[in-house]
């Protein structure tokens, strides 16, 4: 990298992906004061990007969660009709297509191909490494991972990957971009499939679908589980503060209390084969009797409803 990047109302964010996970990128970078390029190659999925992301705004506003009004976000979102339209002049590119191998390689070729010298690109990649598409070209010391939760607007955490290719300075711009629009920056130090936040959910998913599969719970006993339980410390602290506060002498008090359980648990589990049609029919099955197909557009939108009221509830706490 030979010069470090900075991102102006010259020096734009480019977002290339205008599906959910890229358009809520889009309103997080214009929430912070940032210029911003949107493109997609699917035109239909172009056009819906911005008024989709002019009516988040609208709700944020209504929740309190905008320092200024949507129309003045809004105005700083324009779309690109091309990706050397999106990346032309930009100081970063937050890329989330399709989370295939040769889906991301081609368009690292493509950005390659109209991207310059300085141009910083972050894949939201959900778990495949940048090492699998992103080695050997002009741009491989300027990508990286910056995997975040869908929606990034409200859910903050943001992980940071490099490649076997990624320069040091990289990840140290867009440490310094990321937590300058308000994300929670995690520093993954060695690549590994999933990262960390996926390698977390998959462990509570894995038991999760085989305590449904064994007959064990229902569906909706098993998110009340979390919901109403686990959910509740999780939403402010980690599994480690977790149970160093529960056990009187802290973290190693607790493992060996509990380490033996733990670990007997996850050797029950050893063999256990991917969620397979039979499986993946009752789950289906089980979550369709709580909510219907039809219902589900109106349920993410209150859970998106759900979230701006708990970020309100976060800011409020932090002044305490």
């Amino acid at each position: 990298m030979s010069r470090s990047p900075e991102v102006t109302n010259d020096r734009p964010v480019a977002i290339i992906g205008a599906g959910l996970v890229g358009a809520g990128w889009a309103i997080a970078f214009a929430r912070a004061g940032l210029a911003v390029r949107v493109y997609d190659a699917n035109p239909d999925t172009a056009a819906a990007a911005l008024p989709w992301a002019a009516s988040q705004l609208d709700a944020l506003h209504r929740h309190g969660l905008l320092e200024e009004a949507p129309q003045q976000i809004v105005a700083r979102l324009t779309l690109a009709h091309s990706l050397a339209e999106a990346v032309d002049g930009a100081a970063y590119a937050q890329e989330s297509v399709l989370e295939r191998v040769d889906v991301k390689r081609r368009l690292m070729q493509d950005i390659d191909a109209v991207a310059d010298e300085t141009l910083v690109v972050g894949s939201s990649s959900s778990g495949i490494m940048a090492s699998d598409f992103a080695l050997d070209l002009a741009i491989s010391p300027r990508v990286l991972i910056a995997h975040p939760v869908n929606p990034p607007y409200l859910v903050p955490v943001v992980e940071l990957v490099p490649s076997r290719q990624t320069a040091p300075q990289t990840v140290a711009f867009a440490d310094t971009l990321m937590r300058g629009i308000g994300q929670s920056v995690v520093h993954v130090r060695k690549e590994i499939e999933g990262f960390v936040l996926n390698r977390l959910q998959a462990a509570l998913l894995r038991e999760a679908w085989a305590l449904q599969r064994d007959g064990i719970a229902s569906c909706e006993d098993i998110d009340k589980t979390v919901r109403d339980g686990l959910g509740w410390r999780w939403s402010f602290m980690g599994p480690f503060e977790t149970i160093d506060l529960n056990a009187p002498g802290g973290v190693a008090d607790y493992a060996a209390r509990l380490g033996p359980l733990y670990h007997s648990i996850a050797r029950s589990r050893i063999g256990d084969g991917p969620w397979d049609e039979q499986l993946i029919a009752r789950v289906e099955q089980d979550r369709r009797s709580q909510l219907p197909v039809d219902q589900l557009a109106a349920r993410r939108d209150w859970r998106e409803e759900r979230l701006m009221e708990f970020a309100v509830a976060r800011r409020e706490a932090k002044r305490d």
